[in-house]
């Protein structure tokens, strides 16, 4: 777990045994210097802040996929009515009860 970044990770979005690549980025330079000094590891804190992004954007994606399903169930009791409330009803009148 990572607690970099004030975050805590405990299922990353990669694999973190996957081998490391030599990427290139471009960094301002004062920072780069200055982070190098206080002996702040420039390659860690990419990975971790690069997974952070990777997990928001599919955070982002998912709750997406949920809130249209959300609006298909909506879409779909209002067409058809509720399928609990059928299955309900159904057994209700199996055994002579009234609806409720």
């Amino acid at each position: 777990m990572s607690k970099a970044l004030g975050l805590v990770m405990r299922h990353p979005p990669f694999d973190p045994k996957a081998p490391k690549r030599t990427v290139s980025l471009t960094l301002n330079s004062d920072l780069y210097a200055k982070a190098k000094s206080a002996g702040i590891n420039a390659s860690r804190v990419a990975e971790e802040a690069l997974a952070h992004e990777v997990q928001k954007l599919e955070r982002e994606k998912l709750a997406a996929e949920i809130r249209q399903d959300i609006e298909w169930l909506a879409e779909y009791v209002s067409r058809h009515g509720s399928f609990a409330a059928a299955v309900r009803e159904h057994y209700e009148r199996q055994r002579g009860d009234e609806p409720v």
